[in-house]
């Protein structure tokens, strides 16, 4: 097809602004899908995604739209996720782009992930159109979204469509608008094949297929293609498209979005962000690809059978070429077993990784509490990550410590900015601005550590707010704190799994909620079990479970009373002798109500 009729847009937006909802009503306005095929959130396949009601993977589609003009245009289409972990998503979508259409809720107006992916969108120098959707709902208020739109992006938004993908208004303006104001790819057919690898994932019977935005040139089945990156050469055995159901084809040329099977069975081999070409015609310098992203958030994931341990791992492969901003390494756990320590860019995004492992691969796993990677300067200068409290350096010999710190901007109704102070303060951040959008909304912009906002910052903003706040952050950086890392002692012996890094402000409180929870579930013994929380050889809190015990002094009626002191005496000495041989089994309900990820 002539690249003049190609568009490539995605759709970016806060979470709930309704993207899925739009791209239905256009998949049915261009006639991509019948009346029975229709059903909600038809570019979000995964289970998972249709319970939480979120994109978690970016989805392309090709649309076949005949315009006013009577000519017929290939609409590449990608729905992109709105949650604040997934923005990587999002950035690699926008590379595959033109333009983008930049959604926004006409009763919630502009929220904090819609300025962080329109930002993101103008940084990719992308041509945005605004849509004002939910135009149907009473509380819509298009004049105010559209001054909004101007003055948080200084864009020109007097072109905004009003819109609602729930009925359908609107849906023929936007297609016209992206055929008349979105520009066409830029690629040139005649040059050597640059391809973009944009998405991967794992086909039972395929092995890898990729995802490609072809920038350059064209690649037909039977090529033979060479991974830049990795250096290795495969015939392209299938070529296709979605449509937005599975489409072979024999060639993909500049400009198209589809896919590429090669008999490619080595997961890391497909590097997401690497450049496809020829090895007959080899393009002389590859694509920019992705920018490297590291995680934030870490956690050890372990199975609750130590059989599915090889199980686990061949799992955490396939979901690592899917994902390529998921890390992981095998580590092992004197309680727990063997496992590996997994890498996440927020909580949201361990727990659905969490949810896909268990679901997709039929795991049942224990994850450790979530932690952040610390840099640790020891008295000998050495300088290391730490995201494993069993790795935590011991007091004495640790010089400095330093903990991550994101920039969390959050936009709220006004009514709500105390309950937001005092939440933020609560959790040691630093305010740096505010800045009222309108008389009713406002934006606060607090310097946060990133462990506080790990834990249950994300429910309590929603509570304190009624669910009208919205957050999105971003890392700033390390600063030096006062950190102590925290053991969970069971009769003296330390539990590696419990161990947990905190403030030192905080790990009373931590301590305490631990082993509370642990003297609930942990059965009684023949003898006493003692539950601490310890910073370093230091106990702050204690739990004490109380001991089984036979009446030993039944069979005695009457007679002197030192006949049963010795009893009781004895009972006492080989209770004592027990303990100092008996170990503690930590039972599985144990760990899960301290670690389980809720």
């Amino acid at each position: 097809m002539n690249s003049d009729l190609i568009r490539n847009f995605c759709i970016i937006a806060h979470v709930d602004h309704g993207k899925s909802t739009l791209a239905d009503r256009l998949l049915e306005a261009t006639g991509a899908i019948t009346m029975r095929e229709r059903k909600d959130q038809f570019l979000d396949n995964m289970e998972l995604e249709r319970e939480r009601g979120i994109t978690i993977k970016s989805q392309t589609v090709r649309l076949s739209y005949k315009a006013k003009d009577g000519k017929t245009y290939e609409l590449n289409l990608i729905d992109t996720p709105g949650h604040v972990d997934f923005r990587y998503e999002v950035s690699r979508s926008l590379a595959a782009c033109e333009g983008a259409l930049l959604v926004v809720d006409a009763t919630q107006g502009i929220q904090a992930q819609t300025v962080a992916n329109a930002f993101e969108a103008i940084d990719h120098k992308l041509v945005l159109i605004p849509v004002i959707n939910k135009i149907d709902l009473p509380g819509a208020d298009i004049d105010s979204t559209v001054k909004q739109i101007e003055e948080t992006f200084g864009i020109d938004a007097s072109h905004s469509i009003p819109a609602s993908a729930k009925t359908g208004e609107g849906i023929k303006e936007i297609l016209e608008m992206v055929v008349n104001y979105l520009p066409p790819p830029k690629g040139r057919k005649d040059a050597p094949l640059r391809a973009l690898l944009i998405d991967s994932w794992f086909d039972s019977y395929q092995g890898v297929v990729s995802l490609l935005r072809i920038m350059d040139g064209k690649i037909k089945k039977g090529d033979q293609v060479l991974m830049m990156n990795a250096g290795k050469t495969y015939e392209a055995l299938k070529l296709g498209i979605y449509n937005p159901f599975n489409v072979e084809v024999n060639e993909l040329e500049a400009g198209d979005v589809g896919y590429l099977v090669a008999g490619i069975r080595e997961v890391r081999d497909t590097k997401i962000g690497d450049t496809v070409t020829l090895q007959a015609n080899p393009a002389v310098a590859a694509l920019p690809g992705f920018k490297e992203i590291k995680p934030i958030v870490f956690a050890g994931i372990y199975p609750t059978d130590s059989a599915q341990y090889d199980e686990l791992r061949d799992a955490l492969l396939k979901l690592k070429l899917n994902d390529w901003s998921f890390t992981y390494e095998p580590e092992s756990s004197m309680a727990l077993g063997f496992g590996f320590r997994c890498g996440f860019l927020g909580s949201l995004h361990l727990e659905v990784i969490m949810e896909r492992l268990e679901r997709e691969y039929n795991l049942e796993l224990i994850s450790t509490a979530p932690t952040v990677g610390y840099q640790v300067m020891t008295t000998d200068g050495a300088i290391k990550t730490v995201s494993n409290p069993a790795d935590f350096p011991e007091s004495q010999n640790i010089e400095v410590i330093e903990e991550p710190y994101a920039m969390v901007n959050v936009i709220s109704p006004a009514e709500y900015l105390g309950g937001i102070f005092q939440l933020c303060q609560e959790k040691r951040g630093e305010q740096q601005h505010l800045e009222y959008l309108s008389q009713e909304r406002i934006r606060v912009t607090y310097l946060l550590p990133f462990q506080e906002l790990i834990s249950d910052f994300h429910d309590r903003l929603k509570a304190c707010s009624k669910g009208f706040a919205s957050l999105d952050y971003e890392l700033h950086g390390y600063r030096e704190g006062e950190l102590v890392k925290l053991n969970i002692l069971i009769n003296g012996d330390p539990v590696d799994a419990l161990s947990v890094i905190v403030h030192r402000d905080k790990a009373y409180n931590q301590g305490r909620d631990i082993v509370q929870k642990l003297r609930g579930e942990i059965p009684r013994q023949q003898y006493e079990v003692a539950i601490q929380a310890a910073i370093g050889n230091k106990p702050i809190a204690r739990e004490t479970v109380k001991p089984l015990r036979k009446n030993v002094t039944a069979k005695c009626y009457g007679g002197d009373v030192t006949r049963k002191r010795k009893l009781l005496e004895k009972q006492k000495e080989g209770k004592k002798r027990m303990k100092m041989v008996g170990t503690v089994e930590i039972p599985q309900e144990a760990f899960l109500s301290v670690l389980k990820v809720k």
